[in-house]
């Protein structure tokens, strides 16, 4: 007797694409009784997962110290009390540069959710990797070394050109080539013509001097670039189908990939590999630097701060959070790096894992209020606000464009992260980068190919 789909549904299992393999087997081999339940066990899916009644407790590392921190602390609790239902998470943490970021519900940039056995690609977000690195130059002329970095550097939108791209290492190619997430030509080519760019926004190049013993170091601040985004827009998709079948009352963006399969397994190896590209991002450009300069480096280390980083079956997602724990950095190098705004030091941190802390500390100074209201707040010329943020600083924009929405203003109050980071105990600042210049990216829209071509059209 021929078995047909709907007599499997009726034994409690859901239609999917394995239906029609699994029908053919079944009936060609004449499965029925003991030998039929346990063939179909493998499709059977794991009971739907609710949401927590109440949000799991989460540790506030933060506190309002004006109204319009009070307002934004405010939105933070909120958020991450709506994020703590997710049914995979145990526990969570925000830091005092926190804020939020997209709808109610999404963790916020200094948030920390730590999920069981689950991977969360909406709580990295699409800048996968988001990092910092510092080379010591020594005693070169910090002057010398940016000028030397302003010509190798590459900021705002797309990858180099095929002439001016870096050697791609062939054994990173493989490693890519081998993995389900990241072997496709759109992957590979975003891999080969990022190398040794920096993206926009935030992302900056920043040149300063020890506190310590006065030498220059060179600090670069960036993530994946295409590359890590181009794995978070897979791995969204493929969290999506498994959030419509174990937990629909799960918002969209806290869709989840079960570690235990071997989409999971996948994303893991994907999510390393582009750890290990972002590393290399940095030092290409780097070991380019000291290259054109003729020098040595004394030392250099390096420290994500937007990533997914396993302990045993839990997965801490750090959303803008930087890890103080060594056992969340397989390849540690030295302190990690804490940037506050391009006006103030670069704190290089140690610290200890508490119950409050998780084992991390702020990633930098955070933001207020959105970039569109601080545009709206600042009165004078673009260029007047320039000269008077930046003052006694070599400060450029590889646009050309001065974008007020990365001037010290924007930016929290970087003495009261600081203090906080003590009262908190979010690691101990042992020593600091006195800047003495960067380079970002500045307004890349405002001559943007696409806005030249819409202006002559008019």
């Amino acid at each position: 007797m021929k078995i047909t789909g709907n007599e499997i549904i009726d034994m409690g299992f859901t239609s999917g694409k394995w239906m029609q393999e699994a029908l053919v087997y079944i009936n060609d081999n004449q499965l029925e009784g003991v030998a039929l339940q346990n063939y179909l066990e493998q499709f059977k899916l794991p009971p739907t997962m609710n949401l927590h009644e109440q949000a799991i407790p989460f540790s506030v590392n933060i506190k309002a110290e004006n109204e319009l921190e009070t307002e934004n602390v405010a939105k933070v609790v909120g958020t991450m009390e709506v994020l703590m239902k997710t049914p995979t998470l145990v526990k969570g943490a925000i830091m005092p540069d926190a804020c939020p970021t997209g709808s109610e519900g999404t963790i916020p940039v200094g948030g920390v959710a730590v999920a069981k056995n689950a991977i969360h690609p909406g709580m990295h977000s699409a800048d996968i990797c988001c990092s910092v690195m510092l080379t010591d130059f020594g005693n070169t002329n910090p002057k010398d070394v940016l000028e030397a970095a302003y010509g190798i550097t590459h900021f705002g939108p797309g990858g180099r050109s095929r002439e001016n791209q870096f050697k791609f290492p062939m054994d990173l190619l493989a490693e890519i080539e081998s993995n389900y997430f990241l072997n496709d030509q759109k992957c590979i080519s975003a891999a080969r013509s990022h190398l040794g760019t920096q993206g926009d926004g935030n992302h900056f190049l920043f040149i300063g001097t020890s506190k310590n013993t006065g030498n220059t170091m060179m600090v670069t601040h960036h993530g994946s670039r295409g590359f890590g985004a181009n794995l978070y827009t897979k791995g969204m998709r493929v969290a999506e189908r498994f959030r419509k079948q174990l937990s629909p009352e799960t918002l969209k963006q806290n869709a989840w990939i079960p570690f235990d399969t071997e989409e999971g397994q996948q994303y893991w190896e994907a999510l390393q590999i582009v750890r290990k590209w972002t590393k290399k991002n940095h030092e290409c450009i780097h070991d380019a630097t000291l290259e054109k300069l003729g020098v040595v480096k004394e030392n250099r280390f390096w420290n994500e701060h937007n990533f997914v980083f396993k302990d045993g079956d839990l997965f801490y997602h750090a959303k803008g959070a930087t890890p103080l724990d060594k056992k969340f950095m397989p390849d540690i190098t030295g302190p990690r790096l804490i940037p506050l705004n391009m006006s103030e030091p670069v704190l290089i941190v140690e610290g200890e894992t508490t119950d409050s802390n998780l084992g991390f500390a702020p990633h930098g100074a955070g933001r207020n209020i959105s970039r569109t209201q601080h545009r709206k707040n600042k009165i004078g010329t673009f260029q007047e606000i320039f000269e008077e943020e930046t003052q006694g600083l070599d400060v450029r924009f590889f646009s050309n464009e001065i974008d007020i929405t990365e001037l010290p203003s924007a930016y929290k109050n970087a003495a009261t992260v600081r203090s906080q980071m003590e009262e908190f105990g979010l690691g101990e600042v042992i020593d600091e980068v006195i800047p003495y210049g960067c380079i970002m990216a500045g307004d890349v829209q405002k001559n943007a190919p696409w806005k030249k071509k819409r202006r002559r059209n008019n």
